[in-house]
């Protein structure tokens, strides 16, 4: 038969005398950063995702669409035809002129930030300012200065404001 205490016994008795198990020594880790690359890919990842969820919202803040559709709207509804084309044909159409209108400034955002920072010649901060300037200057073209100030003062930031670059 069994010796006293069974198979069980031989499993367990590593686990009740400590002393009986030698364990490898574990090497000692630490954690640094190698090189000059200061994002590494799992944050680079999550930004992209972020940007990609956002797209939506960033396409109806820094670009003609919203303009470009109020248009096609405006339109239908001067020539009196219903609801043809319908509002998916419109949106399409709207992107396709946006795609258009936009083209332009996405090349001299291109060239002034993105293409410097993935060349590995921009930090990622300087390349986003360049990136985000000819959007700026985009939208900002599409505004009045009044407009803008009048905003600006009913947020309670409207003081001391030199130009509409400065809100």
């Amino acid at each position: 038969g069994c010796p006293r205490g069974g198979p069980m016994t031989a499993v367990a008795a590593p686990s009740a005398q400590p002393g009986l198990v030698n364990l490898p020594d574990l090497p000692d880790l630490t954690v640094a950063q190698v090189g000059e690359d200061t994002v590494s890919l799992p944050l680079r990842v999550l930004l992209l995702m972020t940007a990609i969820t956002l797209l939506p919202s960033l396409l109806l803040a820094v670009t003609a669409f919203t303009r470009i559709v109020i248009v096609l709207a405006l339109l239908r509804q001067a020539l009196a035809t219903g609801q043809t084309p319908s509002n998916q044909i419109l949106i399409g159409l709207a992107l396709f002129l946006t795609a258009v209108v936009m083209m332009p400034v996405g090349e001299q955002a291109w060239t002034a930030g993105i293409a410097p920072y993935l060349d590995g010649n921009m930090a990622p901060g300087d390349a986003w300012t360049a990136a985000v300037g000819p959007f700026r200057e985009f939208m900002l073209a599409q505004v009045r200065d009044r407009d803008l100030l009048l905003f600006a003062e009913l947020t309670g930031h409207g003081e001391g404001f030199a130009d509409p670059e400065a809100v």
